[in-house]
């Protein structure tokens, strides 16, 4: 979402509604006024003020969002396992070395990756089955359409070989050994564009487990940005949205304003606090990602911008996490209702043809059994008898195949609403 984005207030207003409330850890000690003086001191400080925050306003689940590429990275997660977090969502970079596994398991603090490939899904389990003799407790597969950071190359884009669509039944496969392996589940969730319950339902009947989402949450009362923050959200178009060059390397996807346009026209003063993220060339974009993204969360859009998914130009009021949420589970059960009206349909065509074939055969058993009550008061049973005998036989079995069709269509109907009504 951004740097001071999604907080304790956002974080647990989400756990609150039955979500998993993510704190990000980015740039989180710029809410301190002691960030200027030590960049790494005040991230430490902020991140814990906002888990214990979060976790006294809700008892639901609290995780962090910590980008791997950080500098302070390793100062972070042990701070988020200090704090006994639910679980730490890890990105901008492959989780693999020098993860203290041991005292995550020990703190009861899931690990989930995010990824944006089966073949970077497959990369983290190998290495981590090979190094810890352990697998990761989910993932996050980020597919292009999202905000901020993407982990496809801006080439690849629009390219449908990349979307989430292709993507999350690829990560699912890959998954699926591993879960065995290990004897425990390993839930897949999908992020990146999903905007309504309707994409959620999509998604999810593509073998996602759950959704992330930002942008929509980011344009609630709770999100911890400043009111200016969201109305810009709101206020955007979809030609107002674009993909930058991050000064970390890396394509994002943000609402193009005056700020953005300006890095590229003239040479603007700036300094950043601290070398906060490995590789970062400020100088070359001509400008501190972390002190823009900051400056947007307080309101100033002329020294900042927002980072927002593709879909953000379709959000149209600032609403709260609850009524969101709401929005969400309603879209989401009309979704699963005409999904299954569809099915529905396809079981009664399956009937009117089991209808048909049984007056079919019902008429042909009628007159096998004349030809037969015939044969026998004429002589001999001739052979033809014997084809007849044989042809109900075949129609008798297509009946029954057509009797199983349905009644495996309709437990798969019935299978599926149980299991996307827990879901929902």
């Amino acid at each position: 979402m951004g740097v001071g984005i999604s907080l304790s207030s956002l974080s647990s207003a989400v756990a609150n509604q039955g979500g998993i409330g993510i704190i990000a850890a980015n740039g989180i000690g710029m809410i301190e006024p002691d960030y200027f003086k030590d960049g790494r001191a005040a991230n430490i400080k902020g991140l814990r003020s906002e888990i214990r925050k979060a976790k006294a306003q809700s008892t639901g689940i609290i995780g962090v969002n910590i980008m791997v590429a950080l500098e302070d990275f390793q100062e972070l997660l042990k701070t988020a396992i200090e704090e006994k977090v639910d679980a730490v969502f890890l990105g901008a970079g492959l989780p693999i070395k020098n993860l203290p596994v041991a005292q995550l398991r020990e703190a009861g603090v899931q690990v989930v990756p995010i990824v944006s490939s089966a073949r970077a899904t497959n990369l983290i389990f190998s290495m981590w089955k090979r190094i810890y003799h352990d697998v990761p407790d989910a993932v996050v597969v980020e597919g292009p359409k999202a905000g901020g950071h993407l982990g496809v190359a801006q080439a690849d884009l629009e390219d449908n070989a990349f979307s989430l669509e292709t993507v999350v039944p690829q990560v699912k496969e890959a998954l699926a050994p591993y879960a065995e392996e290990f004897g425990k589940p390993i839930p897949l969730i999908a992020g990146g564009g999903i905007f309504t319950g309707e994409d959620i339902y999509k998604i999810m009947k593509l073998g996602a487990d759950g959704v992330q989402m930002g942008t929509r949450f980011a344009a609630t009362d709770e999100c911890d940005a400043d009111i200016r923050f969201k109305e810009a959200i709101v206020a955007c178009s979809q030609e107002d949205i674009g993909i930058i060059k991050s000064p970390v390397g890396l394509p994002g996807r943000a609402i193009i304003n005056d700020f953005l346009t300006s890095t590229t026209e003239r040479k603007r003063n700036f300094s950043c606090p601290w070398q906060c993220l490995a590789g970062c060339r400020a100088e070359e974009s001509n400008y501190c990602i972390s002190m823009a993204l900051n400056n947007a969360r307080k309101g100033n859009l002329k020294s900042g911008f927002v980072f927002v998914g593709s879909n953000a130009y379709r959000v149209s009021a600032i609403t709260s996490v609850g009524e969101l949420i709401h929005e969400l589970r309603q879209e989401y059960a009309a979704a699963l209702f005409a999904d299954k009206k569809t099915i529905f349909t396809e079981v009664a065509e399956l009937a009117a043809r089991l209808r048909h074939e049984y007056k079919v055969t019902e008429q042909r058993a009628r007159e096998l059994k004349d030809s037969y009550l015939q044969a026998l008061a004429n002589g001999p049973i001739p052979d033809t008898i014997a084809s007849a005998k044989a042809e109900l036989k075949i129609v008798n079995a297509r009946l029954s195949h057509i009797q199983h069709a349905i009644t495996e269509k309709l437990s798969e109907v019935f299978q599926d609403s149980s299991q996307q009504t827990a879901n929902s």
